[in-house]
C-alpha cells in the first residue's frame, strides 16, 4: 500500500505562526512520525483523516485520492476509509462499550443493520471486550478505554489506521503489555497505519519505517527495521534496543544538519 503525503498547513495564533510543510511517500505499511513535540505530527494525522484542510498540497492512500488543492478534490471524513485513534481515545461518556464501537460503522446501535451487528460484535470479541459490552466508559480502566477507541476505528475496515501517541495516558508496566496485544492484533488483521510517538522503542516496535519531524517539516524517510542496524555494536543490546537509539541519533542528527 502506497501513502503518498505533500501538504502545507498555516496556522496564525495570538502569540505566534506556525507553518506545516510535510512531504513523504512510502510503499511500506506501518509508518511512525517521529519528532519533538510540536512539530507537526498529529496535524498531519488531522490533515489526513480529513479533520483538517490543508492550504495546498495532495494527500493519496492505497491510490485513491483523499485531497488535492489544485484538482479540488477534499473527500469528507466518512468517505475516507481512515480509522483514527485519538490520543485521549475521545470515546462517548453516555455511550456503552458496544454503542462507542457501533459508532465507527456510522451511527447509533439501534440504526445498524443485522451484518453491522455482526460485525460489532466480532470487535468486541477480537478486543477482549464482549463481558463488558454495557459498561459506560467511565467504568472501564485505562487500558479497556484503549480497546474500545481501537475497536471503533477498526470496525469499519479502513484503508489505514491513525494511531495519535495511543499508549502516553498509560502508566510504563500496562503500557509495555498493551502495546504487545495491540500489535498482534493489528498484524492479524493486516491494517496499515501512521503512528505518532515520542517513544522510540514504541517506534521500532510498530514501524519499519520513520518520518522525522523539526518545526513542522519532514527530513528523509528512516529505514528503522532491526536489519538496519549496521553499526559494529558489541554492547549485548537487543535488536530493538539498537534500532531505537539509532532512530533517536538519526532523527536528530537529520533534523539538526
Amino acid at each position: 500500500m502506497r501513502i503518498s503525503i505533500d501538504v502545507e498547513k498555516r496556522l496564525n495564533g495570538s502569540r505566534r505562526s506556525f507553518t506545516l510543510a510535510a512531504r513523504f511517500a512510502t510503499d511500506e505499511g506501518r509508518v511512525v512520525l517521529f519528532g519533538p513535540s510540536g512539530s507537526g505530527k498529529s496535524l498531519t494525522l488531522r490533515a489526513v483523516a480529513g479533520l483538517l484542510r490543508p492550504d495546498a498540497g495532495r494527500i493519496a492512500v492505497d491510490g485513491k485520492v483523499l485531497f488535492d488543492s489544485r484538482e479540488g478534490v477534499n473527500i469528507p471524513v466518512r468517505r475516507r476509509r481512515v480509522g483514527f485513534v485519538f490520543q485521549d481515545y475521545a470515546l462517548f461518556p453516555h455511550l456503552t462499550v458496544r454503542q462507542n464501537t457501533a459508532f465507527g460503522l456510522g451511527g447509533m446501535w439501534g440504526r445498524l443493520t443485522r451484518e453491522m451487528r455482526k460485525r460489532v460484535d466480532t470487535m468486541l470479541d477480537l478486543f477482549g471486550l464482549t463481558r463488558m459490552a454495557d459498561s459506560l466508559p467511565r467504568e472501564l480502566s485505562g487500558g479497556q478505554r484503549q480497546r474500545v477507541a481501537l475497536a471503533r476505528a477498526v470496525a469499519p475496515g479502513p484503508a489505514v489506521l491513525l494511531l495519535d501517541e495511543p499508549f502516553s495516558a498509560l502508566d510504563l508496566p500496562l503500557r509495555a503489555r498493551l502495546r504487545e496485544e495491540v500489535l498482534n492484533l493489528l498484524e492479524r488483521l493486516g491494517i496499515p497505519l501512521i503512528l505518532v510517538t515520542h517513544d522510540p522503542e514504541e517506534a521500532v516496535r510498530f514501524a519499519t519505517v520513520a518520518v522525522p519531524y523539526r518545526k513542522g517539516e519532514t527530513g528523509e524517510l528512516i529505514d528503522i527495521g532491526i536489519e538496519a542496524c549496521d553499526e559494529n555494536k558489541t554492547s549485548g543490546w537487543p535488536g530493538h534496543a539498537l534500532a531505537a537509539d539509532r532512530l533517536v541519533r538519526c532523527t536528530f542528527d537529520t533534523a539538526e544538519a
